[in-house]
């Protein structure tokens, strides 16, 4: 057990040279940095030598965010099935329907998903 704690010490004194590291270089940049004003002029966004007008960062409508949302839900599906297929081989000796039937069932489910999100017409961009 003590051997196994052991193989961990690299990794903690590389989290502690790490954490002194970026502490070490805030504290010197704070007290040897130069303090400068900050004026209205400075403040103001430079947008190739031109006033800026209008909002900073337009809104995006929430139909941006639910297409994000289904991407990562449908590319999170490939990082299930790759160690599945991977080891799929050497399952089928032990436990064929078993492990067929899991990816099955997964792929089903993603599928429902999938259907419900075409009736919804959440992959539709001109709504």
């Amino acid at each position: 057990m003590e051997s196994q704690l052991l193989q961990y010490l690299p990794v903690l004194l590389l989290l502690l040279a790490a954490v002194g590291f970026a502490g070490t270089t805030l504290v010197i940049s704070v007290l040897l940095g130069k303090r400068g004003r900050r004026t209205r002029t400075k403040d103001v966004a430079y947008e190739c030598g031109m006033l800026p007008e209008g909002e900073g960062s337009a809104r995006l409508s929430v139909k941006f965010y639910l297409v994000a949302l289904l991407f990562v839900l449908f590319d999170i599906e490939v990082v299930f099935m790759y160690p599945w297929a991977v080891i799929y081989k050497g399952m089928l000796r032990e436990n064929a329907a078993l492990i067929l039937g899991g990816m099955v069932s997964f792929l089903g489910v993603l599928f429902v998903g999938y259907l419900y999100a075409l009736k919804k017409r959440a992959f539709d961009w001109t709504r």
